[in-house]
């Protein structure tokens, strides 16, 4: 039984995982068996069964110069690993259940700004179908916050037009819906009526039912939206880099900058805790301080005595 098969569906099917996140789980399980074999600590992960396997890893990991980061990663993901062998009962203990996570300094979130932002769509020619496609893609990460992954999932029916909503497929398997602004609303009709047509055209399967679709008429994937993005980039002028996650940060950032409720961009961006949308609150702190400056009473009156 090979159980990095077994947990390899589980990440994809259940947890509706991303394929780099799929990858990155998959490295971090196999580092720790090829640890164990050559230490002769155990003949396989299975054969993990004592607590003491999981410090020393840890304190071989440390020894290695592993950064404070990566060893939190590399535990969370062994963690879930170990976790989800016991639920199959394969394994009797988690070994990784209480090792200590080492604390990492949190970074803000990088956020392109609006000015950056208008230069990308502006730089998309829509008078061909690759063009429309990638404006509606844009469009699509920036005004609705999704992870690549979810963007990639869509299917069509998953677009909800009289509704004027989209049905996300998100972490974990959980879905949400989020809302489609009318502009939106016409990109999607045009798209799905003209452009999607005519790019199925140039594959074999004209009833995929995935939504967006590559130059070669088969679905389009996380690694060819990466592609997308950066000649989106190149074409613009802007010499940064950019990816996915940037724009749903810039999603959130701009709700929060505009006086969105936390627990709405918490639920528009899926998050299962309020702790994972309130790092958004300190990116957009300087608003914050300004609105402030300007509607409370007490500094409305400092002004006026200036």
């Amino acid at each position: 039984m090979d159980v990095l098969v077994l947990y390899k569906d589980y990440l994809m099917i259940e947890m509706n995982y991303s394929e780099d996140t799929v990858i990155s789980y998959l490295n971090d399980v196999e580092q720790f068996e090829q640890f164990l074999k050559t230490e002769g600590l155990a003949d396989s992960l299975l054969g993990a069964t004592r607590e003491r396997l999981a410090r020393n890893y840890i304190s071989y990991l440390d020894n290695q110069n592993f950064t404070k980061t990566s060893i939190a990663r590399k535990i969370s993901a062994l963690k879930n690993f170990y976790s989800y062998l016991q639920s199959k009962n394969l394994i009797d203990i988690n070994i990784f259940q209480f090792v200590k996570t080492p604390k990492v300094p949190k970074r803000l979130p990088q956020v392109i700004q609006d000015e950056e932002i208008n230069y990308l769509f502006e730089s998309i020619d829509r008078t061909k179908p690759l063009g429309v496609r990638n404006y509606l893609i844009l469009d699509l990460l920036y005004s609705c916050g999704l992870r690549a992954s979810e963007l990639i999932g869509l299917t069509i029916s998953d677009v909800y037009i009289s509704n004027e909503q989209l049905k996300i497929h998100g972490k974990g398997g959980k879905d949400r819906y989020v809302p489609l602004h009318q502009n939106l609303v016409e990109q999607l009709k045009f798209y799905l009526t003209y452009t999607r047509a005519t790019l199925l055209a140039k594959g074999t399967n004209t009833n995929e039912k995935k939504l967006f679709i590559n130059y070669k008429g088969t679905p389009l994937t996380e690694r060819g939206l990466r592609v997308i993005l950066n000649d989106i980039i190149t074409k613009s002028g802007e010499t940064f880099k950019i990816h996915p996650h940037m724009l749903r940060h810039a999603f959130a950032t701009t709700l929060l900058n505009h006086g969105a409720d936390l627990r709405v961009v918490q639920e528009l961006l899926g998050h299962a805790h309020l702790k994972s949308t309130q790092i958004y609150t300190h990116v957009s702190s300087e608003v914050v301080k300004e609105k402030y400056s300007k509607t409370h009473p007490r500094m409305i009156q400092h002004e006026k005595n200036k």
